[in-house]
């Protein structure tokens, strides 16, 4: 691992190696990311069979998991000939048989979790945390489970229709939720204190984990060496900015190697209608994300379709950052409500032939109204990121079992309540204090 790469802070440059897990870099004068800085310049991407792990020469990992599919990328024609568009490229993350793609929680999520629970140190004994809205909880709470690897995953109550599986989870994954009217926030603060409990857990770090970022960044990968050049446009929904931030950061890496040009993709990001709080800071250029009210917040949420986006606290103002990202490689963030949502997912089976996410059809969403607003060029080179579909499919020919919560807290629940809990339902033996 060390020979592989070091961490570079973005805020300082500093460059620092990585102690197996290591989330932030110390002693700097603002809150920073840090970023993978590979030995290898030049990409060797490898066979398709190796799933995720084809792009294992800049992902920061310390083995192979097994299970893993990479994104698929393929030039549109029905759908781009709808749109009036002549480069379109669609990058694909889900379950689509015949693409030779089966994610089986038809999500990108999957690149995240397949590249940090390979990070994890062999050695590791702590149970890792990770807290979600749905997509992600799913592919971990697989991962996991396929691969042995101890599990805590904290989600809000009302998003348990997402915990669904082609076969039972395994013991050693345990589900807690935030109770019904919480949100995502409420599910990252919950992880947050049982991480407190730090000889016990470890947290998996959101978009701190060069792993995270790294392993979302095969979808550009995937584009780029199959195009064979950088795009001009880059389209993708956001809830976190985790994604974009992913792209921008493999796009860097991809001018370093030389072979694929050495522009840099426009980020054009979107949200749902009405809870937005990325371009409301972006509209206002403002590093910071807006205050917002917690009860009209949480009221916002509920009116989404794509709930998935509704990260309260995304990683937009840290150096390194959606914020700076943005105004690195230029782009904007766009808005879609939920009719055009329900428009472009109706399309897109249409058109393509797969059902896709509410996210991604809010990233389609976002690029259709940039053509009736005449935003972009016709003949521009566009990656569309499709960051989940298939699942109707999956869901048809796969029977379902899901996971059940092993405990629920209220959003007022104490940190000693929580310590006890835990402590109950892991067993653990030493005293919390």
């Amino acid at each position: 691992m060390k020979n592989k790469y070091k961490l570079q802070s973005i805020i300082s440059g500093k460059i620092i190696d990585d102690n197996g897990w290591t989330l932030d870099a110390k002693n700097e004068e603002a809150p920073t990311l840090v970023r993978s800085i590979y030995k290898k310049k030049q990409l060797n991407v490898g066979d398709i069979s190796e799933g995720l792990y084809r792009f294992e020469d800049w992902l920061p990992i310390h083995r192979r998991l097994k299970g893993s599919y990479a994104p698929i990328t393929y030039k549109s024609k029905n759908l781009a000939k709808e749109l009036g568009l002549s480069n379109l490229y669609i990058t694909f993350s889900g379950y689509w048989p015949e693409k030779g793609i089966k994610m089986s929680t038809c999500s990108f999520k999957e690149t995240e979790s397949y590249s940090v629970a390979a990070r994890l140190p062999l050695e590791e004994k702590r149970i890792l945390v990770v807290a979600s809205a749905g997509n992600t909880a799913r592919a971990f709470a697989k991962v996991c489970s396929d691969n042995d690897i101890p599990l805590l995953l904290c989600l809000p109550e009302d998003n348990l229709n997402a915990m669904w599986f082609e076969e039972p989870i395994n013991d050693n994954v345990k589900l807690i939720v935030t109770e019904s009217g919480s949100d995502y926030f409420d599910a990252i603060n919950l992880s947050n204190i049982a991480c407190e409990m730090s000889d016990f857990f470890i947290p998996e770090g959101g978009a701190k984990n060069v792993a995270r970022r790294d392993g979302m960044g095969t979808t550009t990968l995937s584009a780029v060496t199959a195009i064979g050049r950088i795009p001009d446009y880059y389209f993708q929904a956001v809830g976190s900015g985790t994604g974009a931030i992913a792209a921008w950061e493999a796009n860097l890496r991809l001018i370093e190697d030389g072979r694929f040009g050495n522009n840099k993709m426009k980020l054009m990001v979107s949200q749902n209608c009405p809870f937005h709080p990325i371009y409301d800071a972006w509209k206002a250029n403002s590093r910071s994300i807006l205050p917002m009210d917690d009860i009209q917040a949480r009221k916002e949420v509920e009116e989404i379709i794509a709930k998935v986006l509704s990260n309260r606290k995304p990683p937009y103002s840290i150096y390194g950052g959606l914020y700076d990202a943005m105004k690195d490689a230029g782009g904007d963030v766009l808005l879609v409500n939920n009719d055009k949502l329900k428009e472009a997912s109706l399309l897109f089976k249409e058109t393509e032939g797969i059902d896709i996410h509410p996210a991604s059809a809010v990233a389609l969403g976002s690029l259709m109204n940039s053509i009736d607003n005449n935003t972009i060029d016709s003949n521009a080179l566009i990656m569309l990121n499709i960051t989940g579909g298939g699942e109707e499919r999956f869901k048809a020919d796969n029977e379902l079992f899901f996971l059940k919560p092993k405990m629920k807290f209220s959003i007022e629940a104490t940190k000693q309540d929580i310590y006890m809990a835990l402590k109950q339902l892991f067993e653990l033996e030493v005293p919390v204090s």
